[in-house]
């Protein structure tokens, strides 16, 4: 969930399939016209352009990133995703645009807000609270968070589901597909619909709040009573489908403890990787979305706050069995072992060719020296982030098609990115080494 509206706007959020895929439309002719006006330019030039290169101009982006944020769901959903997947290895003009997507979506104006909650709670909402702030704390893909208060004093944290969102998540993955396939940024030969399907299978989730609220409900149990996590309590007779009840918990972003003192940082970074391998290996249920929104952080309690639990989900046994085999054989540095860990995690098959077998390989050695090469893994000085890029570029220059996996294992590979990526977004120094050995114990 964003976490600043300081620059957003209120704008009237399209609800019908057609309005939404008119959108799109328009988005996508407008992109397809420019990368052919950019190609026609470069070829009279002598250059060669490839759809990549010519999709990722500033305009462009700019372009895909409004439109997005104006439409929200599932469309802006894939667009946050390529903004904190592939930010790192975008030129950094590009990487802030395809950041307001993560940082400012637009959010409903009162009138629409208020017909959704007519619809929630009936027309005399308003009644059961003491205030209710119409301008919202924080606005993203799915919905909007307002804060509230009740007439016994507590406050709440009141997520809005934008209307007609959940109904357009099939149509909009179809269209953003669409737009993947035009820009070439998927290599040849490479089927995405597998990964469509999946994205629509989780964006459905992410839009039942009732789930959600399980879920909620599932991390206060597991964590909310700990010393350094925080975790908001659902409010059950307030809970929708469409809108989700919790106390509000304060906090800063995340990211702004890169402003605290080392120590901080350190204990920030290290208790979020932690807590990620504990949902690995122990709860065997992950909340697999590493937006740094979805994280924030209490001073004065020195709590880690978690928000968002919309992309939670159980972790099957084989699947953390396979995590758990790759780890152990990762920390052993025992290169057969690592092959074995590998084929059995499925990202290498005995048809997978060299050079692309050695190179993922490769890969994999490099998180693992890093993490064994000292007692304390200093994020700032690193150049794992940078070795891996390296790696990966290769692979999509040559485009490489991946064999098929288990989306399980996708989303726990995002989620351990994200965690390494926001240490080094801190510059936290973490003893990666002992919380891995001891989680594996």
């Amino acid at each position: 969930m964003s976490s600043s509206t300081s620059s957003a706007r209120a704008v009237r959020i399209p609800q019908t399939r057609l309005a939404r895929a008119t959108r799109m439309g328009t988005m996508t002719a407008g992109v397809a016209g420019n990368m052919a006006f950019n190609g026609l330019m470069q070829l009279g030039r002598g250059q060669q352009p490839t759809a990549r290169d010519l999709l990722l101009t500033p305009g462009n982006i700019r372009r895909i990133a409004d439109q997005l944020a104006r439409m929200r769901g599932a469309a802006m959903k894939i667009g946050q995703l390529m903004s904190m997947d592939t930010g790192d290895m975008l030129p950094p003009e590009l990487a802030d645009i395809m950041a307001r997507l993560r940082a400012d979506a637009d959010f409903m104006p009162p009138k629409q807000l208020q017909g959704v909650l007519n619809d929630a709670w009936g027309a005399g909402w308003r009644k059961q609270f003491a205030g209710f702030d119409v301008r919202p704390l924080a606005a993203a893909s799915i919905g909007q968070v307002h804060k509230a208060r009740l007439p016994d004093g507590r406050e709440l944290a009141i997520k809005v589901q934008y209307p007609g969102v959940a109904r357009s998540i099939d149509s909009d993955v179809t269209n953003v597909g669409r737009l993947i396939q035009l820009s070439g940024l998927a290599p040849p030969g490479f089927d995405l619909g597998p990964y469509l399907d999946e994205a629509r299978a989780q964006l459905h989730q992410e839009a039942d709040y009732e789930r959600e609220s399980t879920y909620l409900e599932r991390f206060f149990e597991l964590l909310g009573h700990e010393a350094d996590f925080a975790v908001p309590e659902m409010v059950p007779e307030l809970t929708t489908k469409n809108v989700l009840a919790m106390t509000f918990v304060p906090g800063m972003n995340i990211e702004d403890v890169a402003h605290a003192p080392q120590e901080v940082r350190d204990r920030a970074a290290e208790r979020l990787i932690a807590l990620m391998l504990r949902e690995l290996f122990g709860f065997e249920v992950m909340q697999t979305d590493p937006n740094f929104a979805n994280y924030r952080y209490n001073a004065e309690t020195d709590q880690i706050v978690l928000l968002d639990f919309g992309a939670a989900r159980e972790l099957k046994p084989d699947i953390v069995a396979r995590y758990r085999a790759v780890f152990a054989a990762g920390m052993s540095g025992d290169p057969v072992e690592i092959e074995k860990a590998a084929e059995r995690m499925g990202i290498i098959t005995p048809e997978t060719e060299e050079p692309y077998r050695s190179l993922i390989l490769e890969m994999n050695s490099i998180v693992f020296n890093h993490v064994r090469a000292a007692d304390v893994m200093d994020f700032a000085t690193s150049t794992l982030s940078a070795e891996m890029n390296a790696k990966g570029r290769i692979l999509a220059e040559t485009n490489y098609v991946p064999p098929p996996l288990p989306m399980d294992l996708l989303f726990i590979q995002r989620k351990v990115a994200g965690m390494f990526l926001l240490a080094t977004r801190l510059k936290a120094r973490v003893p990666v080494r002992s919380l891995i050995e001891t989680a594996l114990a």
